[in-house]
């Protein structure tokens, strides 16, 4: 063998080790949110996992803002090579109810990989409110109607629309205070200049614990094991079923061949105990789902959450 025939073999494979498909050597997870929270968290501990198992760098790029839309706006431009993946949430499927202008498509502009996570929320009060759960919430917020309030991280978020259908499932009048994030609505929780939040078991967990805020239900309709005492919504308010999720995708017309591969590595990345200890303890719950089962779960949130926005009369300017 000559010694350019060699090479150009040694490049040809030098990316193969650990992946049946032959993809780039670097790929971008792009991260619609800032550093530190719990999308960007998801983002860091798949890509520690993938690069074990292919072999190859996966670099996180936060793009924080629009709700997610500009760095899911970014991914679906990209070429559909494996280089440009995108760690959605679940505003990727509510935002095309509540922005005016869709700077593209939730699925049609995409290929869906894997469902990485969910999260159920948490709906907790200020340690004075003189409340311990969800029934004497609503009886307090029915005697005085208007007069609580509900802190929002994020107009449209999940928590946002979540905490919209409450008050309406529920026959009350909260008065909704916005704020840019997460921390900034907890922290006012935690100084009792807001009443109210539900917030990703992830956020308020270790608030929850230290007894600095209180736990009044959960918004799944099981009860989980960090907090086993706090009981469903449901329970009060039937039917009432709200997660977040985390999941991977990338641009439209990628290859069979590289989603199966991909989607292979993702399960196997979510199944590892590693990050199945990872995601438990900030309060996920692992799924590592097909392609398959993920695109048809993409379907179901964007006509659920539609509907939502259209109920709750919620948009983003």
């Amino acid at each position: 063998m000559q010694r350019r025939d060699f090479l150009a073999l040694m490049a040809a494979t030098a990316v193969l080790p650990g992946a049946a498909y032959a993809g780039p050597n670097v790929t971008k997870v792009m991260v619609g949110a800032t550093p530190g929270g719990g999308t960007d968290l998801v983002a860091r501990s798949l890509a520690a996992e993938l690069e074990q198992r292919r072999k190859q760098s996966f670099i996180v790029e936060n793009r924080g803002g629009a709700a997610g839309n500009i760095a899911a706006t970014a991914v679906s431009n990209a070429a559909p090579d494996g280089g440009t993946l995108l760690l959605c949430y679940t505003s990727h499927a509510i935002n095309p109810a509540v922005f005016d202008k869709k700077p593209f498509e939730p699925l049609k502009d995409f290929t869906p990989i894997s469902l990485i996570a969910s999260s159920p929320l948490i709906l907790v009060s200020r340690p004075g409110l003189g409340v311990n759960n969800v029934r004497e919430l609503i009886a307090l917020a029915k005697s005085k109607p208007g007069k609580l309030s509900i802190g929002v991280a994020g107009v449209g978020s999940a928590n946002h629309l979540a905490g919209a259908m409450f008050e309406r499932e529920a026959g009350i009048e909260l008065i909704s205070v916005p704020y840019k994030g997460a921390a900034p609505a907890v922290s006012d929780v935690i100084a009792s200049q807001t009443d109210l939040l539900l917030g990703n078991v992830a956020t308020v967990q270790p608030l929850l614990q230290a007894g600095k805020i209180k736990g009044l239900g959960i918004s799944t309709t099981k009860r989980i094991a960090q907090f086993p005492d706090l009981a469903p919504i449901a329970d009060v308010l039937p039917g009432f079923d709200y997660s977040s999720w985390y999941g991977l995708l990338g641009p439209a017309g990628m290859s069979p061949e590289l989603v199966k591969d991909l989607e292979a590595s993702v399960r196997a990345a979510v199944a590892s105990p590693a990050m199945q200890k990872r995601l438990k303890h900030e309060g996920l719950e692992p799924v590592g789902s097909s392609a398959a089962e993920f695109t048809r779960f993409l379907q179901t949130e964007i006509a659920r959450w539609g509907k939502v926005a259209a109920v709750t009369g919620t948009k983003v300017s």
